[in-house]
């Protein structure tokens, strides 16, 4: 028990110094509009004036529009194509998993800009095709499609690292006792899998209403605004609205908690343990006929969410120039060369990142199987307050993020404070970045009896050793998964390293941003191939080492 109390305090504390004062500090912000000068007084004086502001109600249905589209068709896509993977031999399945990982390195305005230029009236498809499909491109539809491709994969390797699991092997269970395989799979596959389908959804959710990238280069032009794209302007316009920009914030952790709720409310009451003992190895099934109708799937998906973006911007970056198109007199290096001789930033950006990367891999990994092990282990009344702080994270915008920090870390009264340090970059992308690994292994210890652990304290195992060597082995492949994420999508965040980078400091994400707003773009997009080519080098070496990918 009292080992129980430590961890319990350990997690509070680590979430506390992450998660609650940034978070904090946006909340006061929202009730007290003088807070930033150091007053207390006039609480909510400015409530009165954002909730009567008309565009309000547009902001919040355009959100929960485009949040429940993006869910929706990630749960058309990721679903079957996970449980074809983790039920399946699908050919080239490690080739399959490392495109759909492409996505996350791909920055979402860069992705964004790849898709204009591709498929923009005089772009890449109508020079290749005759056509192209600027209107759709510039729509709500077309918002929803960029999107979509950019998050499916959260919901991909959920469903197909569970159904690797013992869920097959149930099944399999199943069909000896005479099931037939449709029956086996929708009455035991994916029931067990739902934890993994609930928080991966909710994961996407999240990531649809908090995303900034996307809305801004496409949504506007389009004339749809979110509630991100709100809060942004009225911390970048002037005059300054910090307090009005704090209580929209607020809005979205609200609608986040609701999908909170439902995820709990959806899994609430039932049982999902398939690890009773030892685990087994499980045979995937032969695909059979569905073999070509399977890999068809497969590539034509890959071809539309990764390698039509990556054709875009590699072709953006051999191009000598835009204006000449496609074509052999246009091939150039020039990009890559300009790149190499600007005095080293460009390298010393890029070892930035890389290892801003793995810190907020390693950190919120920890952090993630900790929180997991108190909600989902620990008999304590304040798990659900634990599970929510730990997914609060996730609703909040990287700009808001960065303010929150900067409000709560900038005080006189610190001894010592991470500002104006790279470690204020750190606990940002730990910040946002932490409900990765706990969704994944908050569903994955669900799956896990607690009679393997009652073994380990009976031979006089303490809970440290049982976690680093019982439950650590049977979660890694979905923790490990999740801090792939976590280190692909931190390598190349930019909103709160725009706010937060000291001086002498630069991400990969600034030296690319930076580049765009001097018209460079054609450095910007070499930058950025120099950087999917090297952490998809990282992260398939990491998971061979690992067997993250199986």
């Amino acid at each position: 028990m009292r080992a129980n109390r430590v961890l319990l305090l350990l997690t509070l504390s680590a979430l506390g110094a992450i998660v609650v004062l940034p978070i904090g500090a946006v909340l006061l912000q929202a009730i007290f509009p003088d807070l930033a000068q150091g007053s207390w007084a006039r609480p909510l004086a400015h409530l009165g004036e954002t909730l009567s502001n008309p565009a309000l109600l547009e902001l919040i249905g355009n959100t929960l529009r485009l949040g429940a589209c993006v869910v929706l068709l990630s749960a058309l896509l990721g679903i079957p194509l996970g449980c074809l993977r983790g039920l399946c031999r699908v050919p080239g399945a490690r080739f399959w998993d490392l495109l759909f990982l492409l996505p996350f390195m791909i920055p979402p305005y860069i992705a964004a800009l790849g898709w204009i230029l591709l498929l923009q009236p005089a772009g890449y498809l109508q020079q290749l095709a005759g056509s192209h499909l600027g209107g759709f491109l510039f729509s709500f539809s077309g918002v929803v499609f960029v999107m979509t491709l950019n998050v499916f994969p959260v919901v991909y390797f959920a469903v197909s690292r569970g159904m690797a699991g013992s869920a097959g092997r149930l099944a399999e269970v199943g069909r000896v006792f005479g099931g037939n395989p449709w029956r086996c799979f929708w009455r035991i596959s994916l029931p067990l899998a739902l934890p993994g389908i609930a928080a991966s959804l909710l994961l996407v959710f999240a990531m649809a209403i908090e995303e900034y990238g996307t809305p801004a280069v496409l949504a506007s032009n389009a004339g749809f605004f979110v509630l991100v794209t709100g809060i942004e302007r009225r911390f970048s316009d002037w005059p300054i609205d910090l307090p009005g920009a704090s209580l929209l914030s607020v809005l979205l952790v609200v609608m986040a908690m609701f999908a909170f709720i439902a995820q709990r409310r959806l899994t609430a009451g039932r049982s999902y343990e398939t690890l009773t003992g030892k685990p087994g190895e499980q045979a995937p099934r032969e695909l059979g006929a569905w073999k070509l109708p399977a890999l068809a799937l497969f590539a034509a998906t890959a071809s539309v969410a990764s390698i039509a973006p990556l054709f875009s911007i590699l072709a953006t970056a051999f191009s000598g120039t835009l204006s000449g198109g496609l074509s052999v007199a246009n091939l150039s290096t020039r990009h890559f060369e300009a790149i190499l001789t600007q005095g080293g930033n460009a390298t010393r950006a890029l070892l930035t990142s890389l290892s801003l990367g793995l810190g907020a891999a390693m950190l919120t990994g920890l952090l993630g199987l900790l929180v997991a092990y108190c909600v989902v282990r620990l008999r304590t009344r304040g798990r659900a307050i634990i599970d929510a702080l730990s997914l609060l994270p996730n609703t909040m915008p990287g700009v808001v993020v960065g303010v929150g920090l900067i409000l709560a870390w900038n005080q006189g009264f610190w001894p010592a404070t991470p500002y104006n340090t790279w470690v204020i970059l750190l606990l940002a992308y730990c910040c946002l970045f932490l409900p990765y690994p706990v969704r994944y292994a908050n569903a994955a210890l669900q799956q896990i009896g607690e009679n393997l652990e009652a073994a380990a304290r009976v031979h006089g195992a303490g809970m440290v050793v049982t976690l680093r060597r019982i439950l650590l082995p049977l979660v890694w492949p979905s923790l490990g998964a999740a801090m792939l994420l976590v280190f692909a999508i931190a390598s190349r965040e930019l909103v709160a390293s725009l706010l937060l980078a000291p001086t002498g400091v630069q991400t990969v994400s600034l030296f690319i941003w930076r580049q765009f707003e001097q018209g460079s773009v054609g450095q910007g997009m070499a930058m950025s191939s120099v950087t999917i080519a090297l952490t998809t080098s990282v992260m398939l070496l990491v998971s061979r080492k690992r067997g993250s990918l199986r």
